[in-house]
């Protein structure tokens, strides 16, 4: 075992780490760059940047090609291909899905004037659980929406299963799900349609953008015309629609992506499993065990911090990582319930989401696009063990901080 840090940085040493070590980096290889400057000089030879180009329609179809499903249709981000998703199929009333999600997951709901009913959460896989939704269901429910989390896929079953029995719209918010699946099939193809995220930070980017997944020719055809305000022929506009399209800029950036998911994959794989094999020992730290179904894309490391055993609290260990440079993430605290508007709107959500309120305060995300991972994952080990091991003198030195 290596040897721990005696000195922190909150006690005046050097940070341990030169430059920040970010959660949810971008990942772009020399070799992308490359391929991204050859597909943008297609581009402009053609003149077309935009309105659903060629370089859009090449990446719609390799995008569905991976997953397995019938039609992408690719926009601006993920919160938008959201937002039509919705609006495409007409949902009205409540929508039930996790307060442990990204706040766009219930922005977008409450955008289309759908009121969010918040689940709580699975305590492995940290997603939906199938059983307490079924408890929130009535006469005023509409739609379910999963969310794949940190490359965990939902109780797919389950949730099908009362989608079917009460005739409800079942979608997926699979932002972090790029390429993962349930046992051997692909994410993408269950429920109504899902949605997958192409920002800067994700697996695969676009820079920034996303795509809703589907079967359903019909879906795929009403989203694809709401995207580009309503249009159905050069002079014809059927439908309240908005400019959700992606430019061809978008779309080069993921072509020049895609030839390097497979390696990124095995490289976050990689550093996840020399996270496990360092942190595992280390009392009060617990592991998210990743792909407990499936597939996963191992672009998280999330761990747990319990604080009577390791000696500190979540919150102190993540203001100490920040100091010495590494920028843990706390996805995704406090909860969407405990954010505005909803903190107001629904001030009594927290009563049912028990295991939501006990992962959001003591979950945390660290980097996991290193470059040197066996140092840099060392590093970070001894950082925490050092935090462990000196926790007394830490807690005293945050009661004097105030």
């Amino acid at each position: 075992m290596r040897r721990e840090r005696i000195k922190l940085a909150i006690f005046g040493a050097p940070a341990a780490f030169k430059r920040p070590l970010y959660t949810g980096a971008p990942i772009v290889e020399r070799q992308s760059e490359q391929r991204y400057f050859a597909w943008m000089k297609q581009a402009f030879r053609r003149n077309c940047f935009t309105n659903n180009g060629p370089l859009l329609q090449r990446l719609e179809k390799e995008v569905a090609g991976i997953h397995s499903v019938k039609h992408c249709v690719a926009v601006c981000n993920a919160t938008i291909a959201q937002m039509l998703l919705l609006k495409s199929l007409g949902l009205r009333g409540e929508v039930i899905l996790p307060s442990f999600t990204f706040i766009a997951t219930a922005h977008a709901c409450l955008w289309q004037g759908l009121k969010p009913v918040f689940c709580d959460i699975e305590p492995d896989t940290l997603t939906i659980d199938a059983e307490k939704a079924q408890r929130l269901i009535n006469k005023k429910t509409s739609a379910i929406i999963g969310v794949h989390l940190f490359g965990n896929v939902c109780n797919i079953g389950e949730l099908e299963r009362l989608a079917k029995n009460y005739k409800l719209k079942l979608i997926f918010d699979a932002a972090h799900a790029f390429k993962c699946s349930l046992g051997d099939k692909s994410i993408g193809g269950f429920g109504n349609a899902e949605m997958v995220s192409f920002h800067a930070t994700k697996l695969f980017s676009t820079f920034e953008g996303g795509a809703v997944l589907t079967n359903d020719k019909e879906l795929a055809c009403r989203v694809s015309v709401l995207r580009n305000f309503g249009f159905t022929g050069y002079d014809k506009v059927e439908f309240l629609g908005i400019n959700a399209k992606m430019p061809e800029a978008s779309a080069a950036m993921g072509l020049a992506s895609l030839p390097a998911i497979g390696r990124r994959i095995s490289h976050l794989k990689k550093n996840y499993f020399i996270y496990r094999k360092s942190l595992v020992s280390i009392p009060g730290i617990s592991l998210v065990s990743l792909g407990l179904k499936g597939r996963s894309n191992y672009q998280f490391m999330p761990i747990l911090v319990e604080e009577d055993k390791f000696g500190v609290s979540r919150d102190i260990l993540y203001d100490i990582l920040w100091k010495e440079n590494v920028i843990a993430r706390r996805y995704f605290y406090p909860g969407c319930h405990r954010m505005h508007p909803y903190k107001s709107l629904y001030p009594d959500a927290g009563r049912g989401l028990s295991v939501t309120e006990d992962i959001a305060g003591r979950i945390l995300c660290l980097p996991m696009g290193l470059q040197y991972p066996e140092r840099d994952i060392g590093t970070i080990r001894d950082i925490i063990i050092t935090v462990h091991s000196n926790a007394g003198k830490i807690r005293e030195w945050k009661t004097n901080r105030g």
